[in-house]
């Protein structure tokens, strides 16, 4: 994780050794234990237990958008606090949502790739882990759209049987993996080609959207065949 300076910068000329505790102990080895949790595990842990304790100050806040870019969207975000206010009281609930309000008020923004978000990809939500957006594009006897994903979306592993793929990055980071080899990060401008018959999976990395442009190869009787989900076990290994 990035390395942490917020004791240093807030509280350094006051009370140093706290600011140190706080930057090299609690988020220099105790966050940095991604091995053990991710990133945005410990931030919704770190959320529901000042919530819990009705902590509304700025400590919250930076919480939020520290979650929100660990991965956590704001439709989970709302939903957490929802289950949270059950157990720790509707109050702190109502509290915190001005809060959640203005962490993610540019989220639309940063959803609204190149081409347009488009709708919610409904039909193939089975293959996937998380939300994801599509937006056919019209192009004559060629199948086009751009494909958005939410932070930690990603497709099963599957195979394109005949013609294969090409993939335009546009918006965000993402990973592309073929079966047995090293995933690749990708960023705009990044072009991949999936050839037919390879396993592979894409989606987009922890904390940002990722927009692309597929591109259907066109080829006389293609296929798509889905196979297993990509695990949070080997999503998280992804640096």
């Amino acid at each position: 994780m990035k390395k942490q300076t917020a004791g240093k910068d807030i509280l350094g000329d006051l009370a140093p050794k706290f600011a140190e505790l706080n930057d090299d102990v609690l988020f220099g080895e105790v966050w940095a234990r991604e091995d053990k949790l991710s990133l945005r595990d410990r931030s919704i842990i770190t959320i529901s237990a000042l919530i819990s304790k009705g902590i509304f100050d700025n400590s919250l806040k930076s919480h939020l958008i520290n979650g929100k870019n660990n991965g956590i969207s704001k439709e989970e975000m709302i939903e957490l606090i929802t289950h949270i206010a059950f157990y720790a009281g509707w109050p702190n609930a109502w509290a915190v949502f001005p809060l959640v309000r203005e962490v993610y008020l540019d989220d639309n923004s940063k959803t609204c790739p190149l081409f347009g978000l488009g709708d919610y990809n409904s039909k193939y939500e089975k293959y996937f882990i998380g939300k994801s957006y599509l937006r056919p594009l019209n192009v004559k006897d060629i199948n086009i759209a751009n494909v958005t994903f939410e932070p930690r979306c990603r497709n099963n592993w599957h195979i394109h049987h005949k013609g294969g793929q090409i993939l335009l990055c546009t918006d965000g980071t993402g990973w592309y993996q073929e079966w047995g080899k090293p995933a690749q990060k990708l960023n705009p401008g990044d072009v991949v080609y999936i050839p037919p018959e390879v396993k592979h999976w894409h989606g987009a990395s922890s904390n940002e959207w990722f927009s692309h442009i597929a591109i259907e190869i066109p080829a006389q009787n293609s296929t798509n065949e889905w196979y297993e989900p990509v695990i949070d076990d080997d999503y998280n290994k992804l640096k």
